[in-house]
């Protein structure tokens, strides 16, 4: 059981923090991978088609959604269609960008002349794909599509346990036979339960909000907070590694995460060699308080400076902390630039 709450205690965390993340944060503090290839999101999914006009006239008529711009048909060289896996004898292409209500994009192709397969992919081949659609009620929406005409493979199902429990999903397909999905999750998925530190973006709720209600997040007051800042600042001036070990079981969760321009620490132990490293550098410098301590429910923001008796701000800065079960479980460091 304790290792279970140990592997729980990774996902679990505040929506509101997560939130006001986003006011807190650059690129320069996300996960390293993420921070190199500099994505921020979903623009489009895109898809071929082989008749455009009656793609459009699908995903206007009947989903209601709003082609926005046109390109083509474009001429197509030998060397494009060879670089990008396509028949020599294929002709120009035409692209329209469709606005899918809240969400990404939906990009639709139709080649002149088309030489490539006209076989859709089966649900196990490589490359097969679709696109999944969220509504909020999966019967009124299915209801409607078949009096349009659209064929569904099954009824919805929900699904009964796990991190997609409360999900109802059901595929169906286009007149050309490309298939698409409704998904619906009014009340949220099971995963949410467990206050996980990433949240799934979906369109229903687009800046992440938790569906967990806010009295069932476990906000700490402000004397818990005031009370586990202090106790962080007393470690970081311990010079004794077993009594900051001691101490950091009380304040850190024991998946702890310190995120700093230059690395990324996690766990008890990075962390605690980062600290030792810091009194062998500099042993006569010690921490303090700037000002007071900020507070966002489960965010705390600390400003402070370090530095020996004679200079006591030879380094000042900001930790952010966030908090989960009553303890920290990520801490940024941002470090102002020396003068």
């Amino acid at each position: 059981m304790k290792t279970n709450n140990k592997t729980n205690q990774k996902l679990q965390n505040s929506a509101i923090a997560l939130m006001n993340l986003v006011l807190f944060f650059s690129a320069s503090e996300k996960a390293e991978a993420q921070k190199k290839a500099n994505i921020i999101g979903i623009d489009h999914v895109g898809i071929n088609v082989p008749d455009m006009n009656q793609a459009i006239g699908f995903f206007t008529d009947v989903l209601g959604f709003s082609p926005v711009t046109t390109l083509g048909p474009i001429p197509l060289d030998d060397a494009w269609k060879k670089t990008n896996h396509m028949q020599a004898a294929t002709g120009p292409v035409t692209i329209k960008m469709i606005q899918a209500g809240t969400g990404a994009n939906i990009e639709l192709f139709e080649y002149k002349d088309n030489k490539g397969s006209t076989k859709h992919p089966g649900g196990d081949d490589i490359g097969a794909s679709h696109i999944a659609f969220y509504i909020d009620d999966i019967k009124q929406s299915v209801d409607y599509l078949k009096s349009k005409g659209v064929q569904f493979l099954g009824e919805p199902f929900l699904m009964p346990s796990g991190d997609t429990e409360g999900e109802s999903w059901v595929y169906f397909l286009t007149p050309w036979g490309s298939k698409l999905e409704l998904v619906s999750y009014p009340n949220g998925k099971g995963y949410e339960k467990n206050k996980p530190t990433t949240l799934l973006w979906s369109p229903k709720n687009p800046l992440g909000k938790s569906n967990v209600p806010e009295n069932h997040q476990d906000i700490l007051s402000e004397s818990a907070i005031h009370s586990l800042v202090e106790t962080h600042l007393t470690i970081w001036n311990e010079k004794d590694v077993k009594k900051r070990e001691s101490l950091m079981n009380e304040v850190y969760t024991d998946t702890i995460e310190m995120i700093d321009t230059h690395l990324i620490a996690k766990g008890h132990s990075e962390i605690n060699g980062f600290i030792d490293g810091l009194h062998k550098k500099n042993p006569n410098s010690r921490f303090s308080h700037i000002k007071a301590i900020d507070f966002n429910h489960n965010i705390a923001r600390l400003y402070w400076q370090n530095g020996p008796s004679e200079k006591p701000d030879a380094t000042t800065g900001m930790d952010l902390f966030i908090f989960e079960n009553g303890k920290v479980s990520r801490l940024y460091v941002f470090v102002d630039n020396k003068k």
